[in-house]
């Protein structure tokens, strides 16, 4: 095997033990958006280094062939992520109805022990297995419904709400969407997603993501390009369009 094979094939029980390291060096990302630079140069110098592909598997706003994809890596916790979502939204308002771009959600939750014992985002896994509830009781709609719930009407991870969202209102949040509160609430409680949301989070990982909300941006034939924090409408905008030129001139 290859040294680019080995660097690939990254297990779960493996990048679990590094993850905390990983949090740990990496905190001042979590906790700040990158910064804005009069050069206007936004996209992260980390490479992407392994992401599994865009499947049917994921969770898919717009056209699943378009010639455009936003893969996000996001923590309902984090108030960064929270910034960011009416971005991607307005992103979408734009790109989605003509087919161009697709919003792809991946879980980070930054609920692990970093090499201090802190633990930035409590309830950022159990959140997480909820976005995963709403998308299997309710569907790809409903899962889009619930995570915009979730994002406009749920408090960030502060000083002043070390705690963030009382978790038992989330089976609320499902139902005010049309999610069956029922169904809801027991695939919550049976925590049957653990283990997709533990592969999302080693999938960003080995995507090089280092805090929330990353973005990989790429296009049809192959170029990716990483948005690190919750970087303005402009900024991707500008991406997205480079990557559109990028493809028609080939």
């Amino acid at each position: 095997m290859d040294n680019t094979s080995r660097s690939q094939l990254v297990t779960i029980p493996g990048a679990i033990i590094i993850a905390g390291a990983l949090i740990a060096a990496t905190l001042l990302y979590v906790m700040h958006p990158a910064k804005q630079t009069k050069d206007t140069k936004t996209v992260s110098d980390q490479p992407v280094v392994s992401m599994r592909p865009v499947s049917s598997s994921d969770h898919i706003l717009g056209n699943p062939d378009a010639p455009i994809k936003i893969v996000e890596y996001s923590d309902a916790s984090c108030p960064y992520c929270k910034m960011f979502n009416p971005t991607m939204e307005q992103i979408m308002a734009e790109y989605g109805p003509s087919g161009k771009v697709a919003w792809i959600y991946r879980n980070w939750p930054l609920d692990k022990p970093d090499t201090n014992g802190r633990i930035l985002h409590k309830n950022a896994g159990h959140e997480a297995q909820a976005l995963e509830c709403a998308a299997s009781v309710g569907g790809n709609d409903k899962f889009w419904a619930f995570e915009k719930h979730l994002y406009e009407t749920t408090p960030s991870v502060t000083g002043d709400t070390p705690n963030g969202l009382d978790q038992s209102k989330l089976p609320i949040l499902a139902k005010d969407v049309g999610i069956d509160q029922k169904a809801f609430t027991d695939c919550l409680a049976s925590g049957k997603f653990q283990s997709k949301v533990d592969a999302d989070f080693i999938d960003g990982i080995n995507a090089g993501v280092g805090g929330t909300p990353y973005s990989i941006v790429m296009n049809s034939s192959g170029t990716k390009i990483p948005i690190n924090g919750a970087q303005p409408y402009s900024i991707v905008k500008a991406t997205i369009d480079s990557l559109l030129s990028e493809q028609n001139n080939q």
